[in-house]
């Protein structure tokens, strides 16, 4: 017979909250829309992000949303993508000049892989992550 301490689980379950849960994944769905080759909507995909962030940091998908978030910084970086950054308005320069844009895509993907060391996106982020920090 075991222990009964040993039958428990030492880390209770992470509660999560239906609505937010479902907010949250109708972003990363939007998100995941706007990254792919059609659309090329990085800027639409850090907004959607932060917001998410912002209101529910513990989304049970965060690692998917830390990589879009990640890469959609590391592109927007080339100036690449649809939605170009036009860096002669002060807003934009701000929000999107290159350096931070390259320093958020590191903070990203390196925050993605040490809070999600399994996840199905961690090789192809270390691989940008090592191009980013040479």
């Amino acid at each position: 017979m075991l222990d009964a301490s040993a039958q428990r689980n030492p880390v209770p379950a992470l509660e999560r909250d239906p609505i937010l849960e479902a907010d949250a994944k109708k972003n990363l769905d939007v998100a995941w829309q706007g990254f792919g080759p059609a659309k090329k909507a990085y800027k639409q995909v850090l907004l959607r992000f932060e917001e998410t962030y912002a209101a529910y940091p513990d989304f049970s998908k965060i690692d998917e949303f830390l990589y879009l978030a990640g890469m959609s910084s590391y592109y927007l970086s080339k100036n690449e993508g649809k939605q170009k950054v036009n860096l002669k308005i002060e807003r934009e320069r701000e929000r999107y000049d290159p350096a931070k844009l390259r320093e958020d895509a590191i903070a990203y993907l390196s925050l993605m892989i040490e809070k999600n060391p399994d996840s199905p996106y961690k090789e192809n982020a270390a691989k940008v992550l090592r191009e980013l920090k040479q």
